[in-house]
């Protein structure tokens, strides 16, 4: 009796452990997840904190071309005051640099298309994103995902800035003007110098 007394305490403290021991990996885990990069830019740094707990494969493809170097040298071509300013697909002379191929939408309800917030550019096609992204300069409720319809999918979130938000606000204050047939451009190129991830916390 008494032995197997002592086998059942032995199997809860054993269960305890592993519970405990699967809760430290699942945080650690967690805490890995979370990447953070610095975007240098012609006006200045912006801290980006990248979510792939909520979006793994859109981090993971941003990621992708931070490390290849792709985002260096690009531009903010897109700049609307009090809406967003989108960058990352076309080099200081307005030139469309080749990407690579489209990813899924990983927009949801959860991840909101608030103030401060980066999400994917994408065409009308729901599935349509590769490397260009946006900053919000504002809460834009009519982005977020409402449904699975192509009007209601929404932009999938990402991330959000830490850290240089009023360098994303200086440069939604550009001076736009038209080239070509895009409009919003900034008259004076706003330029990506880089975009490098920062140690995990």
């Amino acid at each position: 009796m008494r032995s197997r007394f002592l086998m059942m305490i032995g199997m809860v403290v054993a269960a305890m452990a592993i519970g405990q021991l699967s809760f430290a990996v699942e945080k650690q885990t967690m805490k890995a997840l979370k990447h953070r990069v610095v975007m240098e830019t012609s006006e200045g740094a912006i801290t980006i904190e990248l979510w792939a707990d909520k979006a793994p494969e859109t981090v993971k493809n941003f990621l992708l071309y931070a490390d290849e170097k792709f985002y260096d040298g690009t531009i903010f071509h897109r700049v609307i005051d009090n809406f967003m300013i989108q960058g990352g697909g076309f080099g200081a002379d307005m030139s469309r640099k080749d990407s690579h191929q489209p990813i899924k939408n990983e927009a949801s309800s959860e991840l909101k298309n608030d103030r401060g917030t980066i999400a994917m550019a994408r065409t009308s096609d729901i599935h349509s994103a590769t490397c260009q992204f946006f900053i919000n300069l504002k809460d834009n409720d009519f982005l977020n995902h409402s449904d699975n319809t192509a009007q209601g999918f929404g932009y999938a979130v990402f991330g959000k800035v830490i850290k240089g938000m009023e360098v994303v606000d200086r440069i939604g204050k550009t001076k736009t003007t038209s080239f070509g047939q895009n409009s919003d451009v900034p008259a004076k190129p706003v330029i990506i110098k880089s975009v490098k991830r920062l140690e995990s916390n």
